[in-house]
């Protein structure tokens, strides 16, 4: 189905069905419970998982020194298992420094630019898509748990004002698709709930693993939105995650 195809049927999709109930915290679903049973072996078989392949290479990153520095991710945090255990449950996260949140992406920047001495890693690049992956990893099956800090309080208000406001040419809201209209189907796809809780996540459509940013970008080229900046997206990732507070990380999952 071409990309202009799928965005008229969303538009139809709205436009055609009568509103529907907010999704409660109770009826809260991740995208995993929609998946056909293949789909769902897949991600729980970390031999058949394709996204197991960035956290291995995630894994031999942490231990490799990098940088002018000649310091490995391991030489300062030690294991990953004990030390990045429930660090992907709490980001998107504040950052003293720049004075706003953070996401998990943009903190092993950070930690590359100002402990290695190194480059930052290109957004989407299968070097930062692995440690991120290898990282989150580390909190699956944790439930996301983002802190109570009043700091991030105008942040996440910010992300949910993004997430109920129509965009784009065709009008629409996340809210409207992934709240409204979950669990109807568009193009014989359930639409999901749109929680955060499997990334870095491997989509068989991209034939890869992809973060959130990129997923959030798929979305406004969909409505036909001018896309998000720096802000509004970690704003965004800040209230999905907020929205998904309790629900247990997968990473990484694997979705249609």
């Amino acid at each position: 189905m071409t990309r202009r195809r799928r965005a008229m049927l969303v538009a139809m999709l709205v436009l055609s069905l009568g509103g529907a109930e907010a999704v409660g915290p109770g009826e809260r679903r991740s995208g995993f419970d929609d998946m056909a049973p293949e789909t769902r072996a897949m991600q729980l078989d970390d031999m058949a998982n394709p996204g197991m392949l960035w956290v291995a290479e995630g894994e031999a990153a942490w231990r490799r020194p990098a940088g002018p520095a000649g310091r490995s991710c391991a030489g300062c945090h030690g294991e990953a298992e004990a030390s990045m255990r429930g660090i992907a449950t709490r980001h998107p996260g504040w950052d003293q420094a720049a004075a706003r949140p953070i996401s998990l992406e943009d903190r092993i920047n950070l930690c590359r630019r100002e402990r290695q001495g190194g480059e930052p890693f290109a957004p989407e690049s299968d070097d930062l898509l692995a440690l991120s992956a290898y990282v989150a990893h580390q909190s699956r099956g944790m439930p996301i748990a983002l802190p109570d800090d009043p700091r991030l309080t105008p942040f996440r208000e910010q992300g949910r004002h993004i997430f109920e406001q129509r965009r784009g040419q065709l009008n629409l809201s996340c809210a409207q698709c992934h709240e409204e209209h979950a669990g109807r189907r568009l193009a014989g796809s359930v639409i999901p709930q749109g929680h955060p809780t499997g990334y870095p996540i491997y989509r068989l459509e991209w034939q890869s693993l992809g973060s959130l940013r990129r997923r959030l970008r798929n979305c406004t080229v969909g409505v036909r939105s001018e896309p998000l900046d720096e802000q509004e997206a970690v704003a965004l990732e800040l209230f999905l995650m907020f929205r998904a507070n309790g629900m247990p990380m997968e990473s990484p999952a694997i979705r249609p």
